[in-house]
């Protein structure tokens, strides 16, 4: 009986410590790109007005990003295959977190540039590889799809809970009338915002470090000893890793696309700037019920299936909101919008990573498999901004947002045609052990 209870124990100790290793790397896959996107994400018409920037201007520091991202994909996905995920996602956080202090102080668009190009560095060669294969071990053979769902839509919650915090700090230190306030204080309330979304961050670097162990895999399973060429070379041969290029590049569009929704809200929907503001909320507290949902889903089936099904929803959501129906004078309409486009685009964002097992890529070259994606698939780092900021100036208003939305119903196509390739390319063979 003794010896009963004592295993018991054990095995529940075990539960918690893989539920506490869920939890922070949730924290953390959200918690680091807070500063470098969902600020800007949910309060995008406070940004332009308190850094004075246009959309071209802002889709430049994004394209910044995206060229130093572009680099870091290739040589921090072996860096995956190679150290402990705790500690490289630690110091991902905390370099991060720095960045925030440069941001508050409202520097130059120069200086921004260059901030970007930081957060390039420090969000995808440190955190990135790391983050997805810490995913993968989480999920095991059989719950790929429940892995990375629960990964996304916590970030997902995570992102909302960060962007309701942060529009009620701002809401809190905006002196006066939100609409009748002058843009020193609003940069001095948004300057709080990011003060203290980068402390939260530094905290949640400590709680990893700490903290995020897991208790079921043993580093030297999931380790290489050396870093090598041949690790890209075999990860190339696999069919797979090129069409989930695609997909994730495909999908990554419609994720940044959604971007834009709280300036529709703004400039079509004539909604004040903490309206705007909620919106940009709204759609993250939507991410984590699609994310956790659309993943128990695909492992009780297939994921290619749910991916297909996901971008179908884009494109028709896509192609209502380009349509030009939706205005001041359909407001349901605006909302339902939302909820058709976001579904499809949360979708796919939580499936494409958790379709390896699928596609039969190796465990140990996971952080290997992800870089070499990673660096065709998150390509709309540099192009999606600068093409949506683009077509947002020089085609002001309604017809602008219209241009945009035909981008995403366009990408969201190519990557249903990606999806029906592999799903067709994985049922002609059977799929042996990814592991």
């Amino acid at each position: 009986m003794l010896l009963f209870n004592k295993k018991t124990n054990i095995i529940e100790t075990k539960k918690r410590q893989n539920w506490l290793y869920l939890l922070l790397l949730i924290l953390a896959g959200e918690a680091v790109f807070i500063l470098p996107f969902v600020l800007k994400r949910v309060f995008r018409a406070t940004v332009l007005d308190v850094f004075e920037v246009t959309n071209l201007e802002l889709g430049t520091l994004n394209a910044v990003y995206g060229i130093v991202a572009f680099v870091s994909y290739l040589f921090g996905g072996p860096l995956a295959d190679k150290y402990s995920p705790r500690k490289l996602i630690g110091f991902a956080l905390w370099a991060t977190a720095l960045g925030g202090l440069i941001m508050a102080s409202y520097p130059s668009l120069l200086i921004l540039r260059i901030l970007y190009g930081y957060w390039g560095f420090t969000t995808i060669f440190l955190f990135w590889a790391p983050m997805i294969k810490a995913t993968r071990v989480w999920g095991g053979k059989t719950s790929q799809g429940k892995a990375f769902g629960f990964l996304d839509g916590g970030r997902g919650l995570v992102g909302a809970l960060f962007g309701a915090l942060g529009v009620l700090i701002f809401s809190l230190f905006i002196v006066g009338n939100i609409e009748e306030a002058i843009l020193i204080d609003r940069k001095e309330a948004f300057k709080y915002v990011i003060l203290i979304s980068s402390g939260i961050v530094a905290l949640i670097g400590v709680l990893v470090w700490f903290f995020m162990k897991s208790p079921d895999e043993n580093d030297k399973e999931i380790l290489i000893e050396k870093i090598s060429i041949s690790q890209i070379t075999n990860v190339l041969k696999i069919p797979a890793v090129w069409l989930l290029m695609i997909i994730i590049l495909c999908a990554y569009v419609g994720y940044k696309t959604t971007d834009v929704f709280s300036l529709y809200a703004r400039e079509i929907m004539l909604f004040d700037e903490v309206k705007s503001a909620q919106i940009g909320t709204f759609l993250l507290f939507i991410r984590p019920v699609i994310g956790i949902t659309i993943g128990f889903l695909a492992d009780r089936s297939k994921t290619t299936v749910w991916l297909m099904i996901s971008f179908i929803i884009s494109i028709f959501g896509a192609l209502l909101f380009a349509s030009g129906i939706i205005n001041p004078s359909t407001i349901t309409l605006f909302f339902i919008g939302i909820l058709i486009t976001a579904t499809g685009v949360y979708a796919a964002r939580a499936l494409y990573f958790a379709a390896m097992q699928e596609g039969r890529i190796p465990l140990v070259l996971t952080g290997t498999a992800v870089g070499m994606m990673s660096l065709v698939g998150f390509t709309p780092d540099i192009f999606a901004d600068l093409l949506s900021g683009y077509l947002l100036d020089n085609a002001p208003g309604e017809t602008g947002h219209q241009y945009v939305f035909m981008m995403l119903a366009v990408f969201s196509f190519i990557g249903l045609i990606a999806s029906f390739v592999f799903y067709r390319l994985n049922t002609k063979v059977s799929s042996p052990d990814g592991f």
